[in-house]
């Protein structure tokens, strides 16, 4: 039914726990996913082959060494057997509602995303009876629902016509420009937020050689800016045309109803480009000022 894939980090220190969480969760989904790793990172091979999941070690990369998003969606059509295919951030852990959320759209073409929950988790999820139940009590009594950028995963039929940039994975900036690219694609954008719980296990950035700061306005992070256009090409879940609930998929809301349609028109993007570029100044400036 459904083709899973994703890039992962290499399998150290906490990410080496959330990833196994993230990933392990993919494979309890039923009816089974098929389930794709791109990357040679470190125990990446290893692990593929512990969770009976395809490994894809080859991948084009940039000069600094980091995979490439465009590389992995082009092999990940070609090698899905099933005509759904979702990208998953390697360290969001998803629910049995993602089957069933999938299920409920039936246009012939179409992406859908929706935000995250962000969740502390520090250990291994043992993955029993009931453990699906425990991480939603742990997401209720502690977890935070991500603002509209909060965007970690997409599900597109594989006919569905992409053309990245080469923009590089965990960096920030292709995601939104994916949402504006299809809209100005006429593909529609579906939130589905209500019915997918997709849990973020937070997480710190000593990944990265700068950190945090790398991530944000490291020279990878400028370069997918600079291939996504600017601010004014990047949209947020805000800006969906469409909101899956239960029983489908509806226009949303007012004021969201709103800003979809106003997400068409330059000028407005362009008032938007302005707001988040003061936040991100802001946000840069605290951060870096709060670590002195």
């Amino acid at each position: 039914m459904l083709t899973l894939f994703t890039i992962p980090k290499s399998f150290n220190g906490h990410i080496n726990v959330i990833q196994r969480n993230a990933i392990t969760s993919w494979t309890q989904l039923k009816p089974r996913c098929e389930v794709i790793l791109f990357g040679d990172d470190e125990g990446v091979a290893e692990f593929a082959r512990e969770v009976g999941v395809t490994h894809v070690s080859d991948i084009a990369k940039n000069e600094h060494g980091t995979p490439l998003l465009s590389s992995a969606f082009t092999m990940a059509k070609a090698l899905a057997h099933n005509e759904i295919i979702g990208y998953v951030n390697s360290d969001i852990v998803i629910l049995s509602d993602f089957i069933q959320a999938v299920a409920k759209v039936t246009k012939p073409f179409f992406l859908m995303s929706g935000r995250r929950w962000d969740l502390d988790i520090k250990n291994r999820i043992d993955f029993i009876d009931n453990w699906e139940e425990k991480i939603r009590l742990a997401m209720r009594a502690h977890g935070c629902l991500h603002g509209f950028s909060g965007i970690d995963y997409f599900i597109f039929p594989r006919t569905l016509t992409i053309n990245l940039p080469e923009f590089a994975v965990g960096r920030p900036g292709w995601d939104n420009w994916f949402i504006w690219d299809s809209k100005q694609r006429g593909i529609p954008v579906i939130d589905a937020t209500e019915m997918i719980t997709a849990i973020h296990q937070n997480h710190g950035y000593s990944h990265l050689r700068g950190g945090w700061k790398d991530w944000l306005q490291g020279p990878e992070s400028k370069n997918n800016f600079t291939l996504a256009g600017g601010l004014t090409q990047m949209l947020t879940l805000r800006d969906a045309d469409w909101v899956l609930k239960s029983d489908g998929v509806h226009r949303p809301s007012f004021p969201n109803l709103l800003f979809s349609s106003l997400s068409r028109f330059y000028m407005w993007r362009l008032i938007l480009a302005v707001k988040r570029n003061v936040n991100n100044i802001l946000e840069s400036f605290f951060n870096l000022t709060h670590k002195v």
